[in-house]
């Protein structure tokens, strides 16, 4: 239910196909961008999943309707703990949430059959390549612009890595060590 994860002045919009604006000048992505992303990850419900810029929560719960396990981060602390207050009232327990670099992974947990990346990046950040599983997907943002970028399908396979371009797309700037700088 994405009218959960929009603030109450924005429930009426909640199910236009439109990113909408959530705290800290974050966006919650267009249902279209959600449905998409997940999609091209390919899942079959086995999964363990890592999600990279959980933000206000929704991408994270319609993943843990689709997967065994979900692992998210989000950086904003103000983010982080809300999307870990509605995901527990929704009363899923297959999520996993912490405040911190997306852009590093969670190494610990490592490897995922699957990441989706909610940010947009320069380049695909290594720790994440790191910890994808072989035969596991990567879904990515990646553009030389902070404001616009390609979304990118990554598959582990035993040889390396193959990319598949799946259109345009616009996302908040994936910020972090292996991305942007925070105000570049």
């Amino acid at each position: 239910p994405r009218h959960i994860f929009v603030s109450e002045a924005l429930r009426a919009q909640a199910y236009k196909d439109n990113a909408l604006p959530i705290a800290a000048g974050q966006t919650i992505s267009q249902p279209y961008i959600v449905a998409r992303m997940t999609e091209l990850l390919r899942l079959t419900g086995k999964e363990r999943v890592l999600e990279i810029g959980a933000g206000s929560g929704y991408q994270t719960a319609v993943l843990a309707m689709l997967a065994r396990k979900v692992y998210a981060i989000e950086r904003l602390p103000i983010l982080a703990n809300e999307a870990k207050r509605k995901i527990r009232e929704l009363g899923f327990r297959n999520v996993s949430l912490k405040c911190a670099d997306g852009t590093e992974g969670w190494d610990v947990y490592a490897p995922f059959d699957a990441i989706l990346v909610a940010a947009g990046g320069p380049n695909i950040p290594q720790p994440l390549l790191d910890q994808l599983e072989i035969g596991g997907h990567l879904v990515i943002p990646v553009g030389e612009s902070r404001k616009s970028q390609k979304l990118v399908r990554i598959t582990r396979t035993e040889k390396g890595f193959s990319r598949e371009d799946c259109g345009p797309c616009a996302f908040v700037p994936l910020i972090g060590h292996f991305g942007w700088e925070n105000g570049a």
